[in-house]
């Protein structure tokens, strides 16, 4: 890639943009940096220039303004070749032909079976899946504790993890034997550690994987969605094979790693909130209340990649130039004192009003599977809390390491002890 970004970094060490950590070694200080720079802010991306978005009325407005595009090919680094496939986040936002990379009427077209295999008619038929998943996989643990000399266990690996991998992978029709291979490889490709010759094979180690699926799904449909991205409906025109790929290849990403997010970061709050804790278990306020603070607390995604300017678009006294990239930083917006409130900072389940959040996003690209993630959460938690009450980490807050991932809100692993 050109580096034509120097002015960016020059800015950037005298008060400039602000910086994105690849490495997220302190997340919450960047959050801060972030709403403090305003509700639209200049930042820098592994060396490449972009505005984020940080105020959730900002971020409301612009979610739904057509000039702003998922195409590729409307950011202007791109287009003068400044950008190039060897930036490691390309392939977040160059990531095949789906409904995550296209808007208007062909995101509807390729966005309406994913949301009809996702009803809540559906999701209420799947629930015992879900709930079984939950108890074989909540055994695993209590047998990891009994076998591990110090009674530590990671919830991550063990429980929180593949638990949405095995219900994603039943949707889609994933043969379980498969999960392992695609945890390994849906991590490796967010890392910021993997080098971009290898991150870039993955994709195509995913794509072939994917392909092959959708082949056997062709010559033998099943009851599952990618059977029914198959399947046109009469009269309706077939989606090609890159479609369906893409959108397997995005759907199985954010199916399963937002979960895992939205499970350990509702632990990790309630574990470091013990009050709170006692009041959810005691039955005082409802998980329901707790997943949504935690939606908006501690947001699964940090910054969601990237939208593009068709044309100038003025937002008080700044201007979203033509060609710029926008991201939509969702941890910063969760965080915003002027919706949120002064203590927008504080984990905090008995908030007199409603959470309003937009951890999956809003408008026509609002996140497909939130109904999902909500439930899986919904079932897992209280049955974790049901099975161990006294679970508690097996490390200080301090110590728990987030993955190298800028786009997702994840640990490395959580040591727990499943009985206090």
């Amino acid at each position: 890639m050109n580096c034509p970004h120097a002015a960016a970094r020059e800015a950037a060490s005298s008060g400039g943009p602000v910086v994105i950590d690849p490495l997220v070694q302190d997340l919450d200080g960047e959050t801060a940096r972030l709403r403090d720079a305003g509700p639209l802010a200049r930042i820098e991306l592994l060396g490449v220039p972009a505005l984020t978005v940080t105020r959730h009325a900002l971020a409301r407005q612009l979610l739904v303004d057509p000039r702003l595009v998922k195409d590729l090919d409307a950011w202007g680094l791109w287009q003068r070749g400044e950008v190039t496939h060897e930036w490691p986040l390309i392939g977040m936002i160059d990531a095949g032909r789906s409904m995550f990379t296209v808007d208007g009427a062909e995101h509807r077209r390729l966005r309406t079976k994913t949301s009809q295999a996702l009803t809540p008619r559906r999701l209420e038929e799947i629930r015992p899946d879900i709930e079984k998943f939950t108890e074989e996989l909540l055994d695993a643990l209590a047998e990891q504790g009994e076998k591990s000399e110090n009674g530590v266990v990671d919830l991550k690996s063990v429980f929180a993890q593949p638990l949405p991998m095995r219900v994603v992978g039943m949707l889609m029709g994933v043969d379980e034997a498969e999960h392992p291979m695609l945890m390994r490889r849906y991590k490796a490709f967010f890392s910021m550690l993997t080098p971009q010759e290898e991150r870039l094979a993955l994709l195509a180690e995913l794509d072939v994987f994917y392909a092959a699926l959708v082949r056997e799904r062709t010559a033998r449909p099943a009851d599952d969605l990618t059977s029914a991205l198959i399947l046109a409906e009469e009269g309706g025109e077939p989606l090609t094979e890159e479609e369906v790929v893409g959108t397997l290849k995005a759907m199985v990403a954010a199916g399963h790693e937002t979960t895992i997010g939205l499970i350990l970061n509702a632990v990790r709050a309630l574990l470091t909130h013990p009050d709170q804790l006692r009041r959810v278990l005691d039955g005082e306020i409802p998980w329901e209340t707790v997943i949504e603070e935690t939606l908006r607390w501690d947001t699964p995604t940090t910054h969601l990649l990237m939208r593009f300017a068709t044309e100038d678009i003025r937002i008080g006294d700044d201007v979203i130039a033509k060609g710029e990239g926008v991201v939509i930083s969702y941890r910063a917006i969760g965080r915003d004192i002027e919706h949120h409130g002064a203590d927008a900072d504080d984990f905090d389940i008995t908030r007199p009003a409603p959470i309003r959040h937009m951890t999956f996003g809003h408008g026509p690209h609002i996140c497909p599977g939130a109904a999902l993630s909500r439930v899986e959460a919904g079932i897992a938690l209280p049955a974790l809390f049901a099975r161990f009450p006294g679970l508690r980490a097996a490390v200080t807050d301090e110590q728990v390491r987030k993955l190298p991932v800028m786009t997702q809100n994840d640990m490395e692993a959580f040591p727990v002890l499943l009985h206090g």
